[in-house]
């Protein structure tokens, strides 16, 4: 399915280019490394935390991730049951050391592109769209993931990781870098497509179309197997809630998965 914002015109058949997420978007269908991992280096520190919470701000450069979850009122006043002080930015930084090389090591098994990616993305050059991407995970960590991905088929046009900009989404420094790299202005011809409201966000701010993904990704939160699993009417009810929360975050269109693509620039 196809939802778009109410009331809006989207011109897609002037998008020119198109930048993906990755995790939850091309790539780990339900966005399960990384919630697995922000769950376990809390555990790591005696600190039990929710998959709403681990999933919360999903999209953004993980050290901020890290940051945003000891915001939480609920986990800081774990932490000062835990440690008999607020969490400083020295803990943030202690959590983040320990998460890359948790987060590289699990890599490899959520690193499987989502069915029906490739041959969307093919499609879209085959009509001389460009294909450039984004991603909350550091160089390092894309390090582990682009060839396992590239041995599977697929290839962006450009790869702009979280720390290579000044700041993470959702400020739009990555879709810049990402528009300069595939030489496309004005910012209205790139269409940014993500699973989290960071992201979103980060192509709203930078002048772009943006497209989340609702039965993929981190709103959705269930591997492949749990999501086929599921009754059609609850994954369509499913969908549908996701899409609506999208929507009213500001996204312009929600897909079920980049496999719609086709559909959409159809419709143009």
């Amino acid at each position: 399915m196809i939802y778009f914002q109410p009331d809006k015109q989207i011109f897609v058949g002037e998008i020119r280019g198109i930048l993906f997420d990755w995790a939850g978007t091309i790539v780990d269908f339900g966005c399960m490394a990384p919630a697995q991992v922000f769950a376990e280096i809390f555990r790591s520190v005696g600190i039990d935390v929710t998959e709403a919470e681990a999933r919360g701000p999903m999209g953004q450069a993980k050290i901020d991730h890290i940051r945003s979850m000891l915001s939480y009122p609920r986990i800081q006043e774990l932490w000062v049951a835990r440690f008999g002080r607020a969490s400083t930015e020295l803990d943030v930084e202690d959590l983040y050391e320990t998460f890359l090389p948790l987060q590289k090591r699990i890599l490899g098994e959520h690193s499987d592109v989502i069915p029906g990616v490739i041959d969307a993305i093919q499609w879209c050059r085959s009509r001389g769209i460009a294909v450039g991407s984004t991603t909350g995970y550091t160089r390092a960590l894309m390090d582990v993931v682009q060839p396992i991905v590239e041995e599977a088929g697929l290839v962006t046009d450009c790869i702009v990781c979280s720390d290579e900009v000044a700041a993470g989404r959702p400020a739009p420094w990555q879709v810049f870098r990402a528009a300069e790299s595939l030489g496309i202005f004005p910012m209205q011809e790139l269409l940014v497509i993500d699973d989290s409201i960071a992201g979103i966000q980060a192509g709203q701010h930078a002048g772009c179309w943006t497209a989340a993904v609702a039965a993929t990704g981190n709103a959705m939160g269930l591997s492949q197997k749990d999501f086929d699993a599921l009754p059609e009417a609850q994954k369509r009810a499913d969908c549908e809630r996701i899409a609506k929360s999208f929507l009213e975050a500001g996204a312009d269109i929600v897909l079920d998965s980049v496999a719609d693509l086709p559909v959409l620039f159809s419709r143009s």
